[in-house]
């Protein structure tokens, strides 16, 4: 089968939060909860590096997004709030490899609502999609060692462990950091 043609669930309804493929519009509400957390950001995604991001810049990686989206190299979605719609961060399926499958999440909170567990609530559904929707077999995050958040966050999810690459990138300040890679497989 053609990956193009995998179907793939464009919104996960979960007690608290619509987790939804960006698309086309979502600029506006995703380049303010980047702005708001950009320092944040810079010390843990290389994409919050520099410059800031104008709306329009961010209404163009969403554009781009679905694209990716469509031809089913990246599935990035927003997690916003059901209550208030609230775009609340990122998160999605990246670097899929359809021969396996597999896939790496990643995931990103804005300040203002970080440990209220929106992320593990995140973590958890799409790991439900994925083994249950997307016949996935192997699920990676990846962090940096220092990173005890997202750790924490993967354990919770029962993501265990598999290895520590070691200098294996570089923080912001230059320094070469390690990297967690934590796993789950769909036994």
């Amino acid at each position: 089968m053609h990956k193009e043609l995998i179907e793939i669930p464009e919104i996960i309804e979960t007690e608290r939060l619509l987790i939804k493929v960006v698309k086309p519009g979502d600029g506006q509400a995703i380049n303010e909860a980047v702005l708001e957390s950009w320092e944040t950001l810079g010390k843990w995604m290389p994409w919050a590096n520099g410059k800031k991001p104008t709306i329009e810049e961010s209404e163009v990686l969403c554009r781009q997004g679905y694209a990716r989206f469509i031809l089913r190299e990246d599935i990035w979605v927003g997690i916003w709030r059901k209550e208030d719609n609230k775009y609340l961060g990122g998160s999605g399926f990246h670097r899929p490899n359809w021969d396996v499958p597999s896939f790496k999440i990643g995931y990103w909170l804005r300040d203002s609502e970080v440990g209220k567990g929106y992320v593990t609530e995140t973590v958890k559904a799409l790991t439900k999609v994925a083994f249950e929707k997307l016949g996935c077999k192997r699920l990676e995050i990846r962090c940096d060692s220092t990173n005890t958040r997202s750790r924490n966050v993967m354990e919770k999810c029962g993501f265990k462990h598999e290895a520590t690459l070691e200098k294996e990138g570089c923080a912001v300040s230059g320094e070469l950091r390690d990297t967690l890679v934590y796993v789950r497989f769909n036994s």
